[in-house]
């Protein structure tokens, strides 16, 4: 395999943009492709915004905006690319119509790793000449702030391409996970689920309010899943029994809440609008812009500090 000097962009909205400003800030020539009409603009306006967050964080050296290249035809724009990461539809019609159409235009050795949310690998790598280069690698949202990226292969895949596809992720900055087997929603979205579940049925039953499940979560603990993962944490909070110790004195009353937890299945009107108006009185009058530059800025700093404490895994 060449060295990956170039990336493919396929696929130009939200998720599309942040990953195009991650690749132009630790270094890469990026080639973007997306038919929406002023697709360009758009992901120009994107990267712009987002390069004011990444160059705080730190640009790579060669890192510059005006390495970005466009081509609304998807063949001509990854004639030459050495990886792709894959942002189109979430529909698996569309991806697999995009995969036949460009395969045989780009290199065997180039790995087309998809931002998917829900479809599986499998469903989709049948169409690609060498589907064996097809890979999972979900980002988080932001992808140009967030580290985690998920990475898992179809029934297709090689080992050898989830092995190359992690080994890039790390070397580039990213926190890379190897999922063993698809799932829907992978890892991370499924963890999340399970708290959105719970949360609107709190919110439903009357036990508390929309902010206050908020303010139970990011003033709780939150703060320490910022920090260390459910397990990890479950062992320091066993002192030197660690998680074994946990779960032998506090496995009993877990289980009993587990039992009583919500069984929300589908998003009525109105939980919909019990969550609408919750926010709307969370905010208070703020602007959902100024939360999120806030949240932004206070991220940026907590990653600086991550980076600089070296026992945390």
């Amino acid at each position: 395999m060449n060295t990956i000097r170039k990336i493919g962009i396929i696929g130009c909205g939200v998720i599309g943009a942040s990953w195009a400003a991650y690749y132009l800030a630790r270094g890469f020539d990026v080639s973007a492709t997306d038919p929406a009409p002023d697709a360009e603009r758009q992901l120009r306006e994107l990267i712009a915004r987002d390069w004011r967050l990444l160059s705080r964080i730190g640009l790579s050296p060669g890192a510059s905006m005006d390495r970005l290249s466009f081509n609304a035809d998807p063949v001509a724009a990854l004639a030459d690319v050495d990886f792709i990461q894959e942002n189109g539809p979430e529909r698996v019609d569309i991806k697999r119509a995009l995969l036949a159409e460009i395969t045989p235009a780009i290199r065997e050795d180039v790995i087309i790793a998809s931002s998917t949310s829900g479809i599986r690998i499998s469903d989709i790598q049948g169409a690609a000449i060498h589907p064996e280069r097809v890979v999972l690698g979900h980002p988080f949202n932001p992808p140009h702030l967030i580290p985690l990226v998920e990475v898992v292969g179809g029934k297709e895949t090689s080992p050898e391409v989830i092995e190359r596809t992690l080994r890039f992720y790390r070397d580039i900055g990213k926190k890379a996970i190897h999922v063993r087997r698809e799932v829907k929603g992978h890892v991370a979205n499924r963890l999340q689920a399970a708290l959105f579940r719970e949360a609107f049925s709190l919110v439903h039953e009357g036990v508390a309010s929309v902010a206050d499940v908020d303010a139970a979560i990011s003033h709780g603990p939150g703060l320490r899943w910022a920090l260390l993962g459910p397990f990890m944490n479950l062992n320091l909070s066993g002192g030197s029994g660690g998680i074994a110790h946990v779960i032998d004195h506090l496995g009993p009353p877990i289980e009993t809440w587990w039992a009583d937890l919500g069984t929300l299945s589908s998003f009525t009107p109105e939980i919909k609008a019990e969550a609408v108006e919750g926010i709307r009185d969370e905010l208070g009058g703020h602007a959902v812009a100024d939360v999120e530059n806030q949240r932004d800025d206070v991220l940026i700093q907590l990653l600086t500090l991550k980076d600089k404490a070296a026992d945390l895994p």
